[in-house]
């Protein structure tokens, strides 16, 4: 049994040391340092790794993370929510969000126009230029060809984007698919509706891209999840796992608890009991605001994998 060490800072400390010395420092900092160490696993053992989080870590700097993690081939597979598309979008073409506080005066941002996100502003004026782009990108899209799987859509939009920073723009230039299961529950999908009562034989097939991220991998491959937050986004690619065989290794990272029996609370252990987690993976769940657990973890591993040279 291992035995608790107390923790000292040390000169030129890198990520991977700091991380390193959680292993003997007790409560989550233990479950941090072993999701460190399954993402290394799941990189070393060349397993598919499905990367998801939900829109908000996209409203926050870890968009530009994310898209330097799909460069690095960290990430095979994204599922994420139709917010992320659109804030994605949003900043790869110049619009910025603000830092503000979470006690701010609801009633006064409306008046101004602004939208909160957590301590995270966004204007109106964002999503006036976002509908704008997008009715253009719809029209490019529908020139080419009149009905698209989700998938495919998006890594069409991505392509049209020229951003290094942008998740959807790595991921098309990676050839990372990118999906999102409930693409309508978004201003994208209110300006999806409305391009479609112009154009009536305008298809988006979210039934078929159900079929892709099925094909996406299979019983013989190995699995890696790497769930950020819950929703959808989390269950979508586990389902996709649990059909083909389970994942042979998860990293949870949320804020939500077990006790309330909901999907992004859900650990690493529940998932073995649906088959959607194999029972002989290796797993770490971390309670944590993903906006520091994440990266410290992840960075941690990327410095491991670059010393060993197993980065691109």
């Amino acid at each position: 049994m291992a035995h608790v060490k107390d923790f000292k800072w040390k000169k030129g400390m890198s990520v991977k040391d700091l991380v390193s010395s959680y292993r003997d420092l007790g409560y989550q900092s233990v479950e941090l340092k072993k999701a460190a160490d399954v993402i290394v696993k799941m990189k070393k053992d060349n397993a598919k790794i499905f990367l998801t989080f939900t829109s908000n870590m996209v409203t926050s700097g870890l968009r530009g993370f994310f898209a330097q993690i799909i460069e690095n081939k960290l990430a095979n597979v994204i599922v994420t929510t139709v917010g992320g598309i659109e804030e994605d979008i949003m900043k790869a073409t110049g619009e910025k969000f603000n830092i503000g506080r979470f006690d701010s005066d609801d009633v006064e941002l409306h008046e101004k126009g602004v939208n909160r996100v957590g301590n995270i502003f966004v204007n109106n004026e964002s999503y006036m230029h976002f509908e704008d782009k997008l009715t253009k990108m719809l029209d490019k899209l529908y020139e080419k060809k009149k009905t698209w799987a989700v998938s495919e859509m998006l890594k069409e939009i991505g392509l049209m984007l020229n951003d290094n920073s942008s998740i959807l723009y790595q991921a098309a230039k990676n050839n990372v698919p990118i999906f999102c299961p409930a693409i309508t529950d978004g201003a994208f999908g209110f300006h999806l509706y409305l391009f479609q009562q112009k154009h009536k034989d305008f298809i988006i097939d979210v039934v078929k891209d159900f079929g892709n991220i099925l094909l996406s991998t299979n019983h013989d491959e190995k699995k890696g999840v790497i769930a950020l937050g819950g929703s959808i986004s989390k269950h979508h690619a586990i389902l996709s796992t649990l059909l083909n065989g389970g994942a042979n290794y998860a990293v949870y990272m949320t804020t939500a608890h077990k006790t309330d029996g909901s999907m992004s609370g859900a650990t690493t252990e529940e998932a073995k009991s649906w088959g959607k987690v194999k029972d002989e993976s290796d797993v770490a769940t971390v309670i944590g605001d993903v906006t520091i657990t994440f990266p410290l973890a992840m960075i941690s591993a990327l410095e491991q994998l670059d010393e060993e040279g197993l980065l691109r």
